[in-house]
């Protein structure tokens, strides 16, 4: 009697094996790639006060969306000049409320998506520990040359800094003493080598978090100066970017709102 033939299982070759797992290659890379093409650069222009916490920042912002950042820091007023002068920033991250809405006014920023990311804290600082008091009464006294401040035509903190001095009625007195820097980073720059003695700067300068803060410093109150309301705004540039658009939502999440008050600013 002739046994049934049985039917045969088909077997993958060797050859048809690797057929698959190069499909298999193929796909994972192409999901990749779809990544890699979603994820963008973004051309930022920041205040020099909030360099420190946009790298900070950056981070998270990067884990969260993939996008990077090309960061330009400056004073907001010499930011502003360069966009005005075709500058490819996307974002700008300003020391002020009132440069966004100039560059809205004069179209070269997106109406309406300007927001309050920040309040600035002003600090009179010195590099050495116990010269500053408590109640800044060092710059009634003659103990110093110079007082660094950021150019106040240009730069938000710079002028607050010089309203503090009028308020404590020492313009005669300190003007002959002024060093203007052009940012508030070179200010702290001039104290920090020792060029100033003294120097108004951001809060967010001298008490960075996870580091023991040099020197002494004297945190103004807030009535002496007018608030320092810091913007951030899309730029005309940046009206098509979704990594742009990204970073502007991101300054507003909750993780971010975090890391800025860890700077000493306000909401």
């Amino acid at each position: 009697m002739t046994k049934p033939s049985m039917a045969r299982k088909p077997v993958a070759t060797g050859r048809s094996a690797a057929r698959c797992l190069a499909a298999t290659l193929a796909l994972t890379l192409a999901f990749g790639l779809t990544g890699a093409a979603q994820a963008g650069e973004v051309q930022v222009a920041v205040a020099a006060n909030f360099a420190g916490p946009l790298a900070k920042l950056a981070e998270g912002f990067t884990a969260a969306s993939g996008h990077t950042l090309k960061v330009s820091a400056g004073s907001t007023g010499k930011l502003a000049t360069q966009i005005r002068a075709s500058a490819p920033f996307e974002v700008l991250i300003a020391a002020d409320d009132e440069t966004p809405k100039r560059l809205i006014a004069e179209g070269l920023a997106v109406k309406a998506s300007n927001f309050t990311y920040a309040i600035g804290k002003l600090v009179l600082w010195s590099a050495k520990p116990g010269f500053v008091d408590a109640d800044g009464q060092v710059m009634a006294g003659k103990g110093f040359e110079h007082l660094a401040i950021a150019n106040p035509k240009v730069a938000p903190y710079g002028a607050a800094g010089l309203e503090v001095i009028k308020a404590r009625g020492l313009t005669n007195a300190i003007t002959p003493k002024l060093v203007t820097a052009e940012s508030i980073a070179q200010a702290f720059q001039f104290v920090s080598t020792g060029n100033a003695e003294l120097g108004f700067v951001a809060l967010s300068q001298v008490a960075v978090p996870g580091k023991p803060v040099v020197g002494s410093y004297w945190l103004v109150p807030s009535g002496l100066y007018s608030e320092i309301r810091q913007d951030a705004v899309l730029l005309k540039t940046g009206e098509s970017s979704a990594a742009a658009k990204a970073l502007l939502d991101y300054l507003r999440s909750t993780p971010a709102k975090a890391v800025i008050s860890s700077y000493g600013y306000g909401h």
